[in-house]
């Protein structure tokens, strides 16, 4: 039987990240519930409970170096990657996760409401509709769409010092093409994620011009 709580902390620690038994907890917890729900509701195609940790929580958390504190919203949060996990490591930070799926989003609360996540706010909309009260410091998506309609549908939530933080496999060259004038990429990083054999790499976009 593989423990999940020793391959969480031995993959963070080769990632250069420390976890605390709290965090570790809450962790393991979200993956009880993703394997759970994710049986009726369809919520990952990965459906190996061993391979979670690596291809969710690990991957989640090789972005966490490059989420700086402030307000954050995870956009296509599908069944919370990496929102839950970004929201479970920055306590002092907020996490809005949207997703259009209500299947999705009801997961997502119940998460919120058994791991008691009071920095997570969820929300069931298609993001061209969604107007926040606030505008964010940065928008995140894990596969959620192209390069070009991830900033696009995006731009009303973003204010002059928003960045944008892209989770990819390869590196999408073909996407960056077809990127709006006013958006540039400030640093790309290929991600190493512990387990994990497949290309990863996180891209950080800013915009060069508002209007």
């Amino acid at each position: 039987m593989v423990d999940h709580a020793r391959e969480l902390v031995r993959g963070a620690e080769q990632m250069g990240l420390s976890l605390t038994e709290r965090q570790v907890e809450l962790l393991l917890g979200y993956l009880t519930l993703l394997n759970k729900w994710n049986k009726a509701y369809n919520l990952t195609a990965v459906r190996n409970p061993d391979e979670m940790v690596s291809r969710h929580l690990l991957d989640s958390l090789s972005v966490l170096p490059f989420v700086s504190a402030g307000r954050w919203l995870d956009v296509g949060s599908g069944g919370g990657m990496p929102g839950v996990i970004l929201a479970i490591m920055q306590p002092d930070s907020e996490f809005t996760l949207l997703d259009s799926n209500g299947k999705k989003t009801r997961f997502l609360t119940q998460v919120q409401l058994e791991l008691g996540l009071g920095n997570m706010q969820v929300v069931n909309s298609r993001v061209e509709a969604f107007t926040p009260d606030q505008l964010f410091d940065g928008i995140v998506s894990r596969a959620f769409s192209s390069l070009a309609d991830f900033t696009n549908l995006t731009r009303h939530l973003s204010g002059p010092e928003t960045q944008w933080l892209a989770m990819k496999g390869l590196y999408p060259d073909s996407e960056l093409q077809a990127l709006d004038a006013d958006f540039t990429v400030t640093h790309s990083e290929e991600l190493a994620v512990p387990g994990c054999q497949a290309s990863r790499h996180l891209l950080i976009l800013r915009r060069t011009a508002q209007g």
